[in-house]
């Protein structure tokens, strides 16, 4: 091993295959058929960048991401690989583990509220026609002119009924505001909150601090995403929760340029969610400039 932060990712008996640090700054993708290792080759990098005190965020989509909270049992399997790769110093040991989910089910509940996700955001969720967003940009438009905030569905919805009863009042300054549109968003709304959108959109929401931590002895800590759940019932939710994630971290962290290692790690399965669910205008905008 060498000085630089590095991470060893394995070997074939003869020599290591180390990965610098800094090249976690670029974008990269683990690819492979069923079986070929994917999801150990991720744990391997999730430990990595732990040793490294470089926070992780996993989403977990099929739920076998949850062993790295504990160390490895004893295996002669286990020994003839640390001999093979050459391993020096080797010591079985959990890394510092946070668990998430959208739905507060099986970890600590993720949330961001109405205002958080946006109205580009909730009406690529909602599937609006371009009329009925265009009543949705008038709805938080309200909401900032007034000073109201928009919390939860609950608040959504609220501010969405005034608005029917005071169109007239409100025409000359946000635009026809239809009671046919109101009651498409509304269904919109039902769908979202059988799906279990409520419980997601509301307070407290996360603060982007809370998934860039480090433990006590410097590791840092892997945040674990459980999505098992919404996967099955709202691909377009956890979509549309990368895009915002995404979004929040381009906005909040400053370009730094290439660093000696990144300061927050992301790896995302399913990523092909992130361009089929995501709106147009964020696809052509701020999106091309994330994945740059």
């Amino acid at each position: 091993m060498t000085d630089i932060a590095s991470i060893l990712l394995g070997g074939n008996g003869d020599k290591q295959i180390i990965m610098p640090a800094k090249m976690a700054n670029r974008h990269g993708m683990i690819a492979g058929a069923t079986g070929t290792g994917k999801t150990i080759s991720l744990q391997v990098l999730a430990e990595g960048f732990s040793k490294l005190g470089v926070p992780v965020l996993l989403a977990d989509v099929k739920g076998d991401l949850s062993g790295l909270g504990k160390p490895a049992k004893p295996h002669h399997k286990i020994d003839e690989r640390i001999d093979f790769i050459n391993m020096q110093d080797f010591r079985a040991q959990p890394s510092p583990v946070v668990f998430w989910d959208l739905f507060g089910n099986a970890g600590h509940p993720l949330r961001a509220t109405v205002s958080d996700m946006g109205p580009l955001l909730l009406s690529n969720m909602l599937e609006l026609n371009d009329t009925q967003t265009g009543i949705l940009y008038s709805c938080f438009k309200i909401a900032d002119d007034n000073g109201w905030l928009l919390l939860d569905l609950v608040d959504l919805r609220d501010l969405l009924n005034w608005m029917s009863e005071h169109s007239k009042e409100l025409k000359g300054e946000y635009g026809n505001i239809t009671n046919a549109s109101i009651g498409a968003i509304q269904r919109g709304l039902l769908v979202l909150e059988e799906q279990g959108a409520e419980i997601f959109m509301g307070e407290p929401a996360i603060n982007l601090n809370d998934l860039m931590a480090s433990d006590f002895s410097g590791r840092g800590v892997i945040n674990i995403l459980d999505v098992t759940k919404v996967m099955q019932t709202s691909p377009k939710l956890y979509a549309n929760f990368l895009l915002w994630l995404l979004s929040e971290l381009f906005e909040t962290l400053p370009e730094v340029g290439d660093a000696e290692k990144p300061k927050f790690v992301l790896f995302f399965d399913e990523a092909h969610l992130l361009f089929e669910e995501a709106p147009k205008p964020l696809l052509e905008g701020p999106l091309r400039s994330y994945v740059r």
